[in-house]
């Protein structure tokens, strides 16, 4: 039975967060190899913590990539904001233990002969939309990261320098038939200088969020909690030790539709966890964008060294207005079959696209010029119109 009337929370965090920072770190790695060669590659981890910097994976790629890193790490940190004592891009210590692709693993993803290049590794991967906002992204989920962004573009332009870069957003929504219709609560986090109260950071961060929420979203019933904690100067890795990938499901749908656990940053897109989630992504909003249903999500499988996918499943949620099936068949041919090959050409994955991902969710973004976000595209809507 479809349950009407609801309450669902998501959450982000910003890109000073330290696993976000870490997820920048890696994607900015991915980038550098990308650069200098669009087969490269990447499985890049990361590790920061009080003035340190930890990168660890393995790689195929020019080999004079590895001396630049240093340099480019750090100009992502600067530009994240980091100059502390506790974690600087001037001083933080930096090491680098990347190394040589595994072999065996080479030898199933490479094409070769007869055989088309294999996927990276076994897994699922899930897509979704939903035509609760304009983005095609769930309502909690996109209003914590529009908050997020709208104070990151204030600290950064100096508007305000009260703020640090470490920040989380947290909003509960109201569904009544199925709609998001009013917040209950917003809660924020945010890193600050030295010297303000909770009040003083309530008043400098409420007309921000009020800014980003629909009229009348937010209602005398909504409560408010902006840094409950009571203070927060320390923060970022000096305060809290980060990691790649820990923040998978603030990259995808904040909990409103299933994740199939494999990270995104730090993984070049021969990758499927990356590249089929973009492809299950652009797929799902494709099919809500033509109006063929509500919601969409969409799941694909895979095996390491084979191509072909191994399952392709649709589900409508209960309002689709065309047979699932159809699409079962339909998508993954729009897309030459959804092999990592076919998906990287399609949406053009090969390219420095990826550092600029690392914050504020990989979906409901807007298609750029040079190619990033290429999966937020919905060219394929008119064609699936004519399908039902």
């Amino acid at each position: 039975m479809i349950r009407p009337s609801y309450i669902f929370t998501s959450e982000s965090v910003s890109e000073g967060h330290p696993d976000k920072v870490a997820d920048r770190i890696s994607d900015t790695v991915v980038d550098a190899y990308l650069a200098a060669d669009p087969y490269a590659r990447v499985a890049c981890e990361t590790l920061v913590t009080t003035n340190r910097i930890v990168l660890a994976g393995e790689v195929r790629g020019p080999e004079a990539v590895v001396g630049g890193l240093e340099e480019k790490v750090r100009a992502a940190v600067a530009d994240i904001g980091y100059d502390q004592a506790g974690f600087s891009w001037r001083d933080a210590d930096f090491a680098c233990h990347l190394h040589a692709q595994s072999a065996d693993i080479a030898m199933g993803v490479d094409a070769s002969g007869n055989k088309d290049e294999g996927a990276g590794d076994q897994g699922i991967m899930f897509g979704y939309a939903t035509n609760e906002t304009p983005q095609l992204m769930p309502a909690p989920l996109q209003y914590s990261h529009d908050i997020l962004r709208t104070l990151a573009a204030a600290r950064h332009s100096g508007e305000r320098p009260e703020l640090e870069p470490d920040a989380k957003s947290q909003v509960t929504v109201v569904y009544e038939n199925g709609r998001p219709v009013r917040a209950a609560s917003i809660v924020l986090s945010t890193q600050h200088r030295e010297g303000l109260s909770p009040q003083d950071v309530y008043e400098l961060v409420k007309p921000y969020i009020l800014r980003v929420l629909p009229d009348g979203f937010v209602t005398d019933d909504t409560e408010w909690l902006v840094n409950p904690t009571g203070n927060f100067v320390i923060g970022g890795p000096d305060g809290d030790a980060g990691l790649t990938g820990r923040k998978i499901i603030v990259d995808t749908y904040g909990g409103a539709a299933p994740h199939g656990g494999g990270a995104f940053s730090g993984k070049d897109p021969t990758k499927v966890d990356r590249s089929a989630a973009y492809a299950c992504r652009y797929l799902a909003k494709n099919v809500v964008a033509a109006g063929l249903a509500d919601k969409c999500t969409i799941q694909i499988s895979y095996a390491i060294g084979v191509s072909r996918p191994l399952s392709f499943y649709v589900h409508l949620h209960e309002n689709g207005r065309i047979d699932p099936a159809k699409l079962e068949r339909a998508l993954p041919e729009m897309m030459g079959g959804c092999t990592p090959r076919a998906i990287r050409e399609h949406l053009g994955l090969n390219r420095p696209i990826y550092a600029r991902t690392a914050a504020y969710g990989h979906f409901g973004r807007t298609p750029e010029a040079d190619g990033g976000f290429s999966w937020e595209r919905t060219d394929l809507a008119e064609e699936l119109r004519g399908l039902a």
